[in-house]
């Protein structure tokens, strides 16, 4: 409830935004560390508390002119009582919430504070400017990271960016209920990375690779020596450490074939990001059938004359032009000898490229971004540093 209520509030987000403490809790709003003076001269923090009102899911106008403080008496820097301000004494406002103080403000000329961000910012304004004085660095907005629940969020903390830049709505087209990515390599690696930041409610990791020192060098992040030296598989790896930022990866140490491929079919959405072969064919097979919309990400890189030149492809297959998307797939073999990419050059900038124009296709066909071409597929040439858009409507 508190994380919805503040994301639906145009008040509250913003107090978010501008890097403030808050939470809703016992039918309060309330901003925490707001440092202050107290009599003693020294600078402590406390809360200021307000209480809530609701229209539907996003907060109405305040109830009044008021807040309460859970400190001791915020003081000028001399240690003299900030007297204007000053209501008097009260008892807590709920049993987790500790005020004593009450204090009044009366907004001029309109008598009335319209939203809780003017009327909370006004009283901290107050408050830690005398503890400013003392201490420059003193600030209410401290940006601290505000852990979440999971019945809040998919993230284990605040998606404090997306209030930040106001893209909310958008952000919240991408939360559909499962994808996959198949193939954790270089490219599905930062496929990972990126899909990491969005509030997909469940991804589903396939791959059965141990995670080996060369793996490493075409991935996002450093990876310790020592976790190079256990040999973990992909999946566990990978969902551990992105489990830090999102909930509901799902590690599955498993190669998909044309035995098991069904797995896929009841993902929203699948990201392939695999060699060529039976294997791909296979699973391509099983996603058309089932419906799903899928992209697939593939690099055909050569080296000569010691400089890497080739392509890279992101082609998206829907249900209505599974044909002219299958067109632009590669299902060579790369253990085919007569497989002009049999060395399976990657690296790291253009895995990271590949998986970047992949995930951006994938968030213009959900609606985050802007469509004007509605391309099936693009292709990148390193050589003349060209993006070329086919197979448009």
């Amino acid at each position: 409830m508190s994380a919805r209520l503040i994301a639906h509030s145009p008040d509250l987000s913003r107090l978010r935004a501008e890097g403030y403490e808050i939470d809703v809790r016992d039918g309060h709003v309330v901003v925490t560390n707001v440092p202050y003076v107290t009599s003693e001269r020294d600078i402590d923090r406390a809360s200021v508390v307000v209480a809530l009102t609701t229209s539907g899911d996003r907060t109405g106008s305040p109830p009044d002119h008021t807040v309460m403080w859970t400190g001791s008496m915020p003081c000028h820097q001399d240690g003299q009582a900030i007297s204007r301000i000053h209501a008097g004494e009260i008892p807590p406002a709920a049993p987790g919430l500790a005020t004593q103080h009450r204090f009044s403000s009366k907004p001029q000329p309109a008598g009335h504070y319209e939203n809780y961000y003017d009327q909370i910012t006004s009283y901290i304004s107050i408050i830690s400017h005398e503890a400013q004085a003392l201490d420059p660095e003193a600030t209410a907005s401290t940006f601290a990271p505000i852990e979440t629940s999971p019945e809040e969020s998919v993230f284990v903390y605040e998606d404090s960016a997306s209030s930040r830049a106001g893209i909310r709505m958008a952000n919240d087209k991408l939360a559909i209920h499962t994808i996959a990515i198949v193939g954790l390599g270089g490219t599905g690696s930062y496929v990972l990375d990126l899909v990491a930041k969005t509030p997909v409610a469940e991804v589903h990791l396939y791959d059965d690779d141990t995670l080996l020192n060369h793996n490493a060098f075409r991935a996002p992040g450093a990876v310790p020596l020592d976790v190079l030296r256990e040999q973990p598989l992909k999946v566990d790896y990978y969902a551990a450490t992105y489990g830090e930022m999102h909930r509901g990866l799902l590690p599955h140490p498993i190669r998909l074939d044309e035995s098991n491929a069904d797995k896929l079919a009841s993902m929203a959405f699948v990201f392939l990001c695999m060699d060529g072969g039976p294997d791909k064919l296979a699973i391509v097979g099983a996603l058309e059938q089932a419906g799903v919309p899928f992209i697939d990400a593939g690099l055909g890189l050569y080296e000569k004359d010691a400089s890497i030149g080739g392509i890279l492809r992101v082609t998206l297959s829907t249900p209505e032009n599974r044909a002219a998307a299958r067109a632009r797939m590669s299902f060579e073999d790369p253990d085919d000898d007569a497989n002009e990419y049999v060395r399976n050059i990657q690296v790291a900038d253009l895995n990271m490229l590949n998986a970047a124009l992949a995930v951006e296709r994938w968030k213009k066909y959900f609606g985050f971004y802007r469509d004007e071409e509605g391309e099936l597929s693009s292709l990148f040439t390193v050589e003349a540093n060209q993006l070329l858009n086919e197979d448009k409507p």
